[in-house]
């Protein structure tokens, strides 16, 4: 695979996952804005709704994938040692991953 075609791969997943998240962003600001929870419990039976928390994982993930993609190109384009990026790659992918992991265990206690 040349690389042009990976770079065109990685700005395609960055753009969609940008869509993903405008959308998802604009469709959580007009549902609260006309159906905003005003207790804990209504927050909780909202949070707790399987489509809800499916949406929630996705975003999330997309939100990772996009910072992912910008960061790494960020590093690739300003980090010139190769040592140097693949520590700094290393750290950013750990911190992210561990995101993640948080935001999985938060959303799956909220479903339990």
């Amino acid at each position: 695979m040349s690389r042009r075609l990976y770079g065109l791969r990685a700005w395609l997943w960055q753009r969609l996952s940008a869509v993903f998240l405008a959308l998802c962003l604009l469709v959580f600001v007009l549902y609260m804005s006309f159906n905003s929870p005003s207790s804990y419990q209504q927050w909780l039976n909202w949070v707790s709704n399987p489509v809800v928390n499916v949406i929630a994982v996705l975003f999330f993930f997309a939100l990772i994938l996009h910072a992912w993609i910008g960061l790494r190109d960020v590093v690739i384009d300003y980090v010139h040692s190769d040592a140097m990026r693949l520590g700094v790659l290393s750290l950013i992918g750990l911190f992210l991953l561990a995101n993640l992991a948080w935001v999985a265990r938060v959303l799956f206690k909220v479903m339990v």
